[in-house]
C-alpha cells in the first residue's frame, strides 16, 4: 500500500501580492467585458479575505470606470453579493470552490473527536469530482482512512483536491492492490437481491465500507469478498443515487448509530 497525505507545503497555493490586483484605467479597459468582471471578482475575494481599504478604494475606482455600483463597507453580505454578480457576468461556473471561504464555512481549527476506526474503499471510481466529495464527507463525519483501487484517481489529483475543499490533506489515503488487504469486515454498498436495507443493519465498531463505479457498480471481485451487502431503499423511479450522495447517506447513518450507542452506554454507566 502507498500512503500519501497532502500538506500545505505541497498544495502549491500561492498568495498573490496586492499589486497583482491594481490596474491603470488604460490597462483595465483593454480587457474584454468578461475579463473585467473576472478581475473584479478576484479583487473582491482578496478584499474579503484581507479587509484591505486600499483594494476596496481601487475596486470602487474600477466601478466608476465600468459604470457599476460602489461598495462603502466590508460587510460580508454586500461583498458576497457583488462578488457573485461579477462571477456570473464573467461567465465562470458558480461551483462551490468559487465561494468565498468565510461565507461558505465556519470550520473548526481541530476536529471535535478522533477519527472513527472505519475505513472506506473506492472501487474503480472514475469521477475525481465524486472522489473529492467523498473525501470531504469522510473528514466531516470523522471517519477513518480511505483506500483507493489502482484505477481510482488518487487524493493528489488536482480535481480531487479542489472538490474536497481542502479536506484531502486531512484524510489518510492509501492505494491498495489486493481487496483482501482491506480491514474486515468488508461491507459493500450495492443494489442486488442479497442487499440489506441500510437502516435495518447494525454497523460493527470497526469495518470497511466499500462503494463502486458510477456506471457498473461494484466489481465481482469485491462482491465475492463482501461480508455484508447494503442498499439504500428508494421510492422513486430511479434505482440508484449518485455515488457521493449515497456515501454521504451511509456515513450519516453510521455516525448516528455510533452516537446513539455511545449515549446508551453512557446512560447505563450513570445508572450503575
Amino acid at each position: 500500500m502507498e500512503n500519501v497525505q497532502l500538506t500545505e507545503s505541497n498544495s502549491k497555493k500561492v498568495k498573490k501580492n496586492s499589486r497583482d490586483f491594481l490596474f491603470t484605467k488604460r490597462k483595465f479597459l483593454t480587457f474584454s467585458i468578461t475579463q473585467q468582471h473576472k478581475k473584479c471578482s478576484e479583487l473582491l475575494r482578496e478584499i474579503y479575505l484581507n479587509s484591505s481599504q486600499k483594494l476596496l478604494n481601487h475596486y470602487n475606482e474600477i466601478q466608476q470606470w465600468m459604470g457599476g455600483n460602489l461598495i462603502d463597507s466590508f460587510h460580508s453580505e454586500v461583498i458576497s453579493n457583488a462578488y457573485h454578480k461579477h462571477l456570473k457576468l464573467s461567465k465562470r461556473r458558480n461551483t462551490e470552490h468559487n465561494l468565498l471561504p468565510k461565507v461558505r464555512q465556519n470550520d473548526r481549527a481541530k476536529p471535535s473527536c478522533k477519527p472513527l476506526p472505519i475505513a472506506t474503499y473506492l472501487d474503480s471510481l472514475r469521477s475525481a469530482h465524486n472522489i473529492g466529495s467523498i473525501l470531504r464527507t469522510v473528514e466531516a463525519f470523522g471517519l477513518g482512512e480511505v483506500y483507493f483501487s489502482l484505477q481510482t484517481p488518487f487524493c493528489d489529483h488536482p480535481q480531487v483536491i479542489k472538490t474536497s475543499m481542502g479536506t484531502s490533506q486531512h484524510v489518510k489515503c492509501f492505494k491498495v492492490e489486493n481487496i483482501a488487504d482491506l480491514p474486515k469486515p468488508l461491507i459493500v454498498m450495492e443494489t442486488c437481491e442479497q442487499s440489506i436495507p441500510l437502516h435495518e443493519f447494525q454497523f460493527p465498531d470497526k469495518f470497511t465500507l466499500a462503494i463502486g463505479n458510477e456506471e457498473y457498480g461494484c466489481s465481482k471481485e469485491l462482491l465475492l469478498e463482501a461480508d455484508t451487502i447494503l442498499e439504500i431503499p428508494l421510492r422513486g423511479r430511479k434505482n440508484s443515487l449518485n455515488v457521493a450522495n449515497a456515501f454521504a447517506i451511509a456515513a450519516a447513518e453510521i455516525v448516528n448509530q455510533k452516537d446513539k450507542t455511545d449515549k446508551e452506554a453512557h446512560g447505563q454507566q450513570l445508572r450503575r
